[in-house]
């Protein structure tokens, strides 16, 4: 008898902290804001203005998430992290999303008790260095000294590939971009290597960008995805569907300037299933159905994110490359909204 209680009151202390966890949605918009986790700064991706209003990629993805759920893209709160804090800020419920250009690896997912939402940004490992080091390969880079940011994939791509390469290097641990910036910048490291994103951003902070170039080799995987903690499908299920969305839009020519009208007068029945003029899928995800309508017309589709922050003409000048849609040569797919 006494087994069985102890059995009994184990399960309901299981079942109450399952409940517990499961309610990112409902502790969010009891709140009325989202605590988006960030970088502590990365140009395009997410930084400060001058007016301290936060701007970015990455931001953008967020602000979405804030219409979509809370129905005003302004109603978050931006919460800076740097590679080892990114993790336990999320665990710890200071943030309830990471959208921090954070590869998806399978520790992150299945140690770190992550779960991640998708991709939003096909990225790869890459290095920048001055054009007067008169280095042409990453191949060339034999005792070296490279900047790198503690924390992160980056750091083990790097042991893993100048081991490859028979070369040796000496690290120079920095914690933030702009620790890296600042270092690089003042000759105490030859290399910097990040996303290649990542660098491209950076380089284009510079005075003189065209004096620092990005090494050919792109040495690794980074797909960058966002993620929420592990045991609460539900806020998982919204926040999947909002990335979705923004890239099905993109796909079906849905825009900010034009999404009302495709939701009143819809061309064919995916974008009418994605705007809420047909079915009830705002309510599969704990939202109503104009959802998805509130994040497109907040932040645009993935297209145009990603071109107003980062792409051919921003000071970033990113290419699509990967990250065009599956139907122009790149590998973006989103699962239908169906």
């Amino acid at each position: 008898m006494k087994l069985k209680s102890i059995l009994v009151a184990g399960a309901a202390l299981a079942m109450t902290a399952t409940v517990a966890n499961a309610a990112t949605l409902e502790d969010v918009k009891a709140s009325g804001e989202l605590n988006c986790i960030v970088t502590t700064g990365l140009v395009g991706f997410a930084y400060t203005d001058a007016n301290g209003r936060w701007n970015g990629f990455d931001v953008d993805f967020c602000r979405a998430t804030a219409a979509a759920v809370l129905g005003d893209g302004e109603k978050v709160k931006f919460v800076p992290t740097t590679g080892k804090t990114r993790f336990t800020a999320l665990n710890s419920g200071e943030g309830d999303i990471l959208y921090r250009n954070t590869t998806v690896t399978m520790s992150r997912d299945a140690d770190l008790k992550l779960t991640f939402l998708g991709v939003n940004y096909y990225d790869g490992q890459g290095f920048m260095v001055n054009k007067a080091l008169g280095v042409t390969s990453a191949k060339e880079l034999n005792g070296a000294s490279v900047c790198i940011q503690t924390g992160t994939t980056t750091e083990l791509n790097l042991a893993d590939y100048f081991r490859a390469q028979g070369m040796s290097y000496e690290p120079v641990p920095i914690e933030t971009n702009e620790e890296a910036r600042t270092n690089y910048l003042s000759g105490r490291c030859d290399v910097y290597t990040t996303d290649a994103s990542g660098l491209a951003a950076t380089r284009a902070t510079f005075e003189a960008p065209k004096d620092h170039i990005l090494l050919p080799e792109i040495i690794s995987k980074e797909p960058l995805g966002p993620a929420v903690r592990q045991g609460d499908d539900a806020w998982a299920d919204t926040t999947r569907w909002v990335l979705n969305a923004l890239i099905e839009a993109e796909e079906y020519g849905i825009t900010a300037a034009n999404a009302d009208e495709m939701a009143a007068n819809p061309p064919n029945p995916s974008v009418a299933r994605i705007l809420g003029a047909e079915g009830n899928y705002g309510e599969m995800i704990g939202l109503d159905n104009q959802w998805a309508l509130r994040a497109i017309k907040a932040v645009g589709n993935y297209g145009e994110i990603f071109d107003r922050n980062i792409g051919p003409n921003t000071e970033i000048g990113l290419e699509r490359g990967l990250n065009a849609l599956w139907s122009q040569g790149g590998i973006l797919y989103a699962p239908p909204i169906r």
